[in-house]
């Protein structure tokens, strides 16, 4: 075949070659009932267990936000309104497979008309269930293996898919849907996986086609010639020069070119996720996400739990400061028996500290763990999703009440400083009425409120910028209000880690970023190339 060149949008940088292996979701026949009533429901039953094991494994051996996504998947299998209709179907006389699929195909056409982003954004995750059930039901129902080393090309690509891929041994993604700022995207930059989205082209026809992908670019030439791949491997050989460059600046400190120093800071989600890590790289952790510990099997996380969790992550940072944030459920991320069903606009809705005070029982118990793990070294606890000072003032009444019981019981504790995100545009407009002790921007939902834009929908990706002048301006102001009042003003988005950005957030007044352990060494170099002095261009 003759070379053909297609464009898309960058959504994580990078060059790879490979084979096209095509993500579709394919017609399936129907089969008649193999069993009885009570054996198609049994069989369903069984097939559902078994696809929710297969994602509770994924999401155990995945770290940072990979694990919290899968949170999603992880409540709508253990739904049991979720099953109802097709239980009715097989009660009806249809086989398991039959009537798990038609269910399905009413709630994937419910999400994907939703006129609220957030629904019609889980499609891929609903089409995933639906083919890991079929897949325990029917032969084939899961759908094609993909190879090492693939150039994957979907419509979309479930969280669940990617992380079932090693990426280790090469390959790429490419979405005819898509945006740069999905949950998908988000990973494949903290992985390193070339990522092209809105990719303009027939993707059935691109099967079994080799496939070079400059995804800096959003280039992706099929067939190509020898001329291309001589070219598109001497741009691999210079992505490859410049990660070592990058990578040499891991250890050292995060200095600009004018000398002024620069707190670099990690985001986690577990200690796991930083085992093998050297501390020497950052200044402290910047941002703990707990909610990977409320999406296991079983039961919530009781106090000695989330205690040891928390403790083993400050041993690491070894006297480094370690800013936890505590539970922030709700949005993309829910949680059977605690977050709210069926909510019109999740994304503004009961959610962070919205939903913690709404369950003050499980709010104490997170509080009275993390107090407890402040008397191993300098914990912080952060409020998420903070819109109007009483909220704060609610969390540290908690916080004094826990520390008050813990005392009562002879537990040591340490007084953990008491600090909030800004996320919700009316707390950064407004940032004198909020007495913390410190103050974390977290850029992803900051953007996606200020900007009207959903982090997941691609025709309006565009407008999700960091970089829009009135997400900058909020983000001045809060900086200048940390200066003047003495408190420190982190960042600890994705913005923190984009060397795009790190300029102007700099120029905006910040000193202090958090990013992705992955992140690091790009950050460090990115810094040190920016002057601060007045009369710098």
């Amino acid at each position: 075949m003759a070379e053909l060149r297609l464009f898309g949008r960058s959504a994580a940088p990078g060059v790879a070659k490979g084979v096209v292996a095509v993500l579709d979701a394919a017609r399936r026949p129907r089969r008649e009932a193999a069993g009885t009533q009570a054996e198609e429901a049994s069989a369903l039953q069984l097939a559902l267990s078994q696809a929710l094991a297969e994602v509770e494994a994924l999401a155990g051996r995945a770290t940072g936000e990979a694990a919290d996504m899968l949170g999603f998947q992880v409540a709508m299998l253990s739904d049991e309104e979720l099953v109802r209709p097709a239980l009715e179907g097989v009660g009806a006389g249809e086989s398991a497979a039959a009537a798990w699929e038609a269910a399905m195909e009413v709630e994937i056409a419910g999400y994907r008309d939703a006129r609220d982003d957030h629904f019609s954004a889980r499609t891929a995750d609903l089409e995933d269930i639906r083919d890991r059930v079929l897949g325990h039901l029917e032969p084939g129902g899961t759908g094609p293996v993909i190879p090492d080393g693939s150039v994957v090309v979907a419509a979309d690509l479930p969280i669940s898919r990617f992380l079932a891929i090693d990426w280790a041994r090469g390959g790429a993604i490419l979405l005819t849907q898509g945006s740069s700022t999905s949950h998908v995207a988000m990973l494949a930059r903290a992985r390193g996986v070339p990522m092209v989205v809105g990719l303009v082209g027939a993707a059935n026809a691109m099967a079994g086609r080799e496939a070079l992908v400059d995804a800096a670019t959003g280039e992706v030439v099929l067939d190509p010639t020898e001329a291309t791949q001589v070219v598109f491997a001497a741009r691999a050989d210079r992505e490859k020069a410049a990660n070592a460059v990058s990578a040499a600046f891991r250890l050292g400190p995060a200095v600009t070119k004018d000398g002024t120093r620069i707190a670099l800071n990690l985001n986690a989600s577990s200690a796991d996720e930083l085992e093998g890590l050297d501390p020497a790289i950052c200044d402290g952790i910047g941002l703990v996400r707990t909610e990977i510990l409320f999406h296991g099997p079983g039961a919530l996380p009781d106090e000695d739990a989330q205690y040891q969790a928390y403790r083993r992550i400050v041993a690491w940072a070894d006297g480094r400061p370690v800013t936890i944030r505590t539970l922030d459920a709700g949005g993309d991320k829910p949680i059977r028996g605690v977050t709210v069903d069926g909510e019109s606009n999740p994304f503004l809705g009961l959610r962070g500290i919205r939903l913690s005070l709404r369950h003050p029982a499980l709010f104490r118990v997170q509080l009275r763990a993390l107090a407890r793990a402040a008397a191993h070294g300098d914990l912080r606890i952060m409020l998420p999703m903070v819109t109007v000072p009483a909220e704060l003032e609610a969390g540290r009444k908690l916080l004094g009440e826990a520390l008050a019981s813990l005392a009562h019981d002879n537990r040591p504790t340490g007084r953990p400083k008491l600090g909030i995100m800004i996320e919700v545009p009316a707390a950064a407009i407004a940032i004198d009425q909020f007495d913390a002790d410190f103050f974390s921007i977290g850029s992803n939902d900051l953007t996606q409120y200020v900007t009207a834009t959903g982090r997941d929908i691609g025709t309006v990706a565009h407008l999700a910028d960091p970089l829009n002048p009135a997400v900058l301006r909020l983000i001045a102001s809060v900086a200048r209000y940390g200066r003047e009042t003495g408190r420190e003003v982190s960042l600890c988005g994705d913005a923190g880690g984009d060397a795009r950005a790190i300029g102007a957030l700099l120029r905006a007044g910040l000193r202090s970023l958090s990013v992705a352990p992955a992140s690091v060494g790009a950050a460090k170099q990115a810094i040190a190339a920016i002057d601060l002095r007045d009369d710098a261009p």
